[in-house]
């Protein structure tokens, strides 16, 4: 059982940056493929972002592509997002989730393990 908790959620201007991070335990992180999900209000959640067992494959959105990027530390058991150049339609609340399978990346049914979500909020 993997347990995720995201921080670094916050109240950010337009144009500026925020840096999630998402804390995991139990089980193995290095077995899980990760990734970055969004909700906003009266919408659906949405894919952010996906990283690769390794690190070494990375997956956007073409709403953050330029912007946001993905990275984990294998050692400290943690996942990151980094958000700069943050516009208002980027508020959300974000979570972070793991999956087993390789395929398919974009797809939230594809993932196990969630987290509680943090909330970000961009003003104009």
């Amino acid at each position: 059982q993997v347990q995720l908790v995201e921080s670094g959620g916050g109240l950010a201007q337009a144009g500026g940056s925020l840096r999630l991070t998402c804390a995991a335990s139990g089980g193995t992180f290095s077995s899980n493929y990760m990734g970055w999900f969004r909700q906003a209000p009266g919408k659906e959640r949405e894919f952010v972002a996906a990283i690769g067992r390794s690190g070494g494959s990375t997956y956007y959105a073409d709403s953050v592509k330029g912007r946001f990027t993905i990275s984990r530390d294998n050692a400290k058991n943690t996942l990151y997002l980094q958000m700069n150049s943050l516009k208002p339609e980027d508020t959300a609340v974000y979570y972070c989730a793991a999956r087993t399978t390789l395929l398919p990346v974009r797809s939230s049914g594809s993932y196990t393990y969630w987290g509680q979500g943090t909330q970000v909020t961009v003003s104009s």
